[in-house]
């Protein structure tokens, strides 16, 4: 396959977008792309809930917390779905995470991703932050990639023509979703996702069928899915993927690796004792969108009220200033004796009317 145009920079330096008509590409199987077209807005509708897991080694030791969220938005006046998924914790004492942020069509397409993945390790941390968006018929993405000190910077774009059947590493968690509430996954369905390098390949999906779980107290029966991502060079990175007849995700594991996620309660159980997520709201989309138009919004306010009112700057200067001159040890004492006239009980002492009181 041809690659797209693409331009890796240090930081600082403009990475350049450009994009080629690409001939012989991967493509998604027309089985894939028959499910994704077949999806229903009562099925999605279903799809509307968070889900939480505990992320533990091999031998049972608690790592930290995998989270999910899906919820109905919109996106520039456009309906759509918006997928929020959350991994903090550590190995070998070491801070990581992962976060993605997606807005997806109700065909699973996306209109708009982030991913923020991190490694905090002594003089040797990475941290990748990777955007991308349509934009005028084309996917523009862009990736930002610290490793210690060294920062890259690497920006691509695709048409949209050629990546129709795209899943991404937030479309893939609803997608999978959906299997499971259906309970059985496609023959032959294969879609294209990206690797590392940006470049385009080919993810597999298929049934594992149903098996037994425990979960916390109950054992119940779980619905299995395997995703295979294909790897240039590499072997291909397998997870398996296992979850309730609701929709809900038990478990979730890379074959091969001593790390999985867990489910720990069912729901009717947290219903009893609900178990809070911690929020990070900077790493959400529309709550930082939210911030900053609530932000502005009331820095506008103050500043009219201020304008309304100049004694309030003139009675803060004049307080500032004497402070400076006389630089005492308690300032509080300082600020109590100075703002004592202008106390309510201050003023009525001092009134003329306050002996007739």
């Amino acid at each position: 396959m041809e690659a797209p145009l693409e331009e890796e920079t240090p930081a600082g330096a403009l990475a350049g977008i450009e994009g080629l008509d690409l001939g012989g590409e991967l493509k998604a199987s027309d089985e894939a792309l028959t499910f994704l077209s077949s999806i229903e807005p009562a099925e999605l509708l279903k799809c509307v809930f968070p889900d939480s897991l505990v992320t533990v080694s091999e031998g049972g030791r608690d790592l930290g917390r995998f989270s999910v969220t899906v919820e109905f938005a919109r996106r520039v006046q456009q309906p759509c779905l918006l997928l929020h998924a959350q991994s903090q914790g550590a190995i070998d004492d070491s801070p990581c995470g992962t976060t993605v942020t997606a807005y997806l069509t109700t065909e699973l397409e996306v209109l708009e991703e982030d991913y923020h993945e991190y490694v905090k390790l002594d003089g040797h941390s990475l941290d990748m932050k990777c955007h991308m968006v349509q934009h005028d018929g084309q996917m523009l993405i862009n990736k930002v990639t610290t490793v210690g000190e060294e920062t890259t910077m690497k920006s691509v774009s695709y048409p949209m023509s050629v990546l129709n059947g795209l899943v991404t590493e937030g479309s893939n968690l609803l997608l999978m979703r959906l299997f499971a509430l259906r309970r059985k996954v496609p023959e032959h369905m294969t879609l294209i996702s990206f690797d590392q390098g940006l470049h385009i390949l080919q993810t597999t999906f298929s049934a594992l069928g149903l098996k037994q779980l425990e979960v916390g107290d109950d054992t119940v029966e779980v619905f299995g899915v395997e995703e295979t991502v294909d790897s240039s060079g590499d072997s291909p990175i397998t997870w398996q993927c296992y979850f309730l007849a609701d929709g809900h995700m038990a478990s979730r594991v890379q074959v091969g690796s001593p790390v999985s996620m867990r489910l720990l309660q069912l729901q009717s159980q947290l219903e009893k004792g609900f178990e809070k997520i911690p929020l990070v709201w900077e790493e959400d989309m529309q709550m930082r969108s939210k911030f900053w138009d609530r932000k502005e919004e009331l820095k506008a306010d103050h500043t009219s009220y201020l304008r309304r009112h100049p004694e309030i700057r003139a009675l803060t200067a004049d307080f500032l200033e004497s402070l400076l001159l006389r630089k005492p040890d308690d300032v509080f004492k300082f600020a109590r004796e100075y703002f004592a006239p202008f106390a309510p009980s201050r003023l009525l002492e001092t009134s003329p009317k306050a002996s007739s009181l």
